[in-house]
């Protein structure tokens, strides 16, 4: 378990993380989401200990990393693929982490087993592409079977047969009743390994919530009514206005209603004598959630044009 405890980063008058306090709990994939410059990355070096807090803490196992004898064995992380040797060879790598931490050398050989890296273990890290740095990361970070694992960006780099791969590992992980902790930027990653979400911006806890309570809060999802007949399609639109239902066309023929469920949409049709072929929920996806959510956190951004619904192409 990781505990933040008003956690609190400065650099002079700028608030990198502000009084963030949260527990990450064991088996579940946490995963832990942000725009750019919202404290990710510092947070989780806080948590490690590579940065010290301007104030509050952050606890693995009830402790601060730097009380613990065996680090390895209790908190393992990728937050840098490339703090590697680059002339040590895969297995040396793990070997040297596993001495300073008190792990069996044959450790190492288990875990780059565990990466598919057994065949390579001999080259030099200097060597490997972005996949195989990142695999040889994880594996330091499971090196001492720790029952907290924390990942920044695990699929970088890696090709879809990878990307399948961590997202096996890390749900497995949990399963085990390890605490998981990953930041990501890929969205889709997300919708599908995380259980429980915590949402930071601008360096302050946005909110805490589950992938599917995220989805279900978003405006973008809709009812898209679709039929053959306009003039019986801006008659159930004018009716919508009437009940102060939000709708807009996405076409001639076509409507995107919110509020209203599938059935209630039909029976509205059915009763105006409406000809409608299609009606059909549309859901948000986790990508448009968050984004709507964080829309004023982003500090560093482009702007975008008009909003988009699922599936227009608009």
């Amino acid at each position: 378990m990781i505990t933040l405890q008003g956690l609190t980063k400065r650099y002079g008058d700028q608030t990198a993380v502000g009084d963030l306090s949260l527990t990450i709990g064991a088996g579940k994939v946490t995963g832990f989401l942000g725009p750019n410059g919202a404290g990710k990355s510092t947070t989780m070096r806080m948590i490690m200990g590579l940065d010290r807090p301007t104030s509050g803490q952050a606890l693995v196992g009830g402790r601060p990393y730097a009380e613990l004898a065996y680090p390895l064995r209790e908190i393992g992380a990728l937050l840098d693929a490339k703090a590697v040797h680059p002339g040590r060879s895969a297995r040396a790598h793990l070997r040297a982490l596993a001495r300073t931490n008190g792990i069996p050398a044959r450790r190492g050989d288990e875990v780059l087993e565990t990466v598919g890296l057994t065949s390579v273990a001999g080259r030099r890290a200097g060597s490997f592409s972005l996949g195989m740095g990142q695999r040889l990361g994880i594996a330091g970070a499971l090196l001492g079977n720790p029952g907290v694992v924390m990942f920044d960006e695990p699929v970088n780099g890696l090709d879809p047969n990878g990307v399948r791969w961590i997202r096996g590992l890390m749900r497995g992980l949990a399963a085990e009743g390890r605490t998981v902790f990953v930041s990501s930027h890929l969205m889709s990653e997300m919708q599908l390994t995380a259980d429980h979400l915590v949402i930071i911006g601008k360096g302050r806890l946005i909110t805490e919530t589950t992938v599917q309570a995220l989805i279900e809060s978003s405006s973008v999802n809709a009812v898209r009514a679709r039929g053959p007949e306009q003039e019986g399609l801006q008659k159930l639109m004018a009716r919508l206005h009437e009940w102060s239902v939000p709708a807009r066309w996405e076409s001639h023929n076509e409507l995107y209603i919110t509020g209203l469920t599938v059935d209630r949409v039909s029976d509205m049709a059915y009763e105006m004598g409406v000809r409608l072929h299609e009606v059909r929920s549309v859901e948000a996806s986790l990508e448009q959630a968050y984004m709507e959510l964080t829309a004023d956190s982003v500090e560093f951004g482009a702007a975008f044009g008009h909003q988009q619904y699922p599936g227009t192409g608009a």
